[in-house]
């Protein structure tokens, strides 16, 4: 099993700023792809942001591009995801995934029924 934690969540105005974490522990050898889910309310959950945990290989939803910014520290099996500039259709909870994917591009956009997930994070962007 692969435990998911994440912190940084909350609420900010619109051009705000937050980083997102997500801890990873247990067997994490076992996966590959990191990243960033969100369901925003009534929508299904959608990819945000990906990343080749091997590598520094990322990967972005269109509506996050030059937005947010995933990265990771591998020695703390961490992944981050910062967000600049956000607006109220972020609002969403965030979810951390890790699953072993051929394609970490690909993953973003499957509803993978093998991920492993965090708990989520609430992000709440007001106008």
């Amino acid at each position: 099993q692969v435990q998911l934690v994440e912190s940084g969540g909350g609420s900010v105005q619109a051009g705000g700023s937050l980083r997102l974490s997500c801890a990873a522990s247990g067997y994490t050898s076992r996966t590959n792809c990191m990243g960033w889910f969100r369901q925003l309310p009534g929508k299904e959950r959608e990819g945000v942001a990906t990343i080749f945990t091997g590598g520094d290989s990322t990967y972005y939803a269109d509506f996050v591009k030059g937005r947010f910014t995933i990265s990771q520290d591998a020695a703390k099996n961490t992944v981050y995801l910062q967000m600049n500039s956000l607006k109220p259709e972020d609002t969403a909870m965030y979810y951390c995934a890790a699953a072993f994917f051929v394609g970490c591009g690909s993953w973003l956009r499957r509803n993978y029924e093998h991920n492993y997930w965090g708990q989520g994070t609430q992000v709440t962007v007001s106008s």
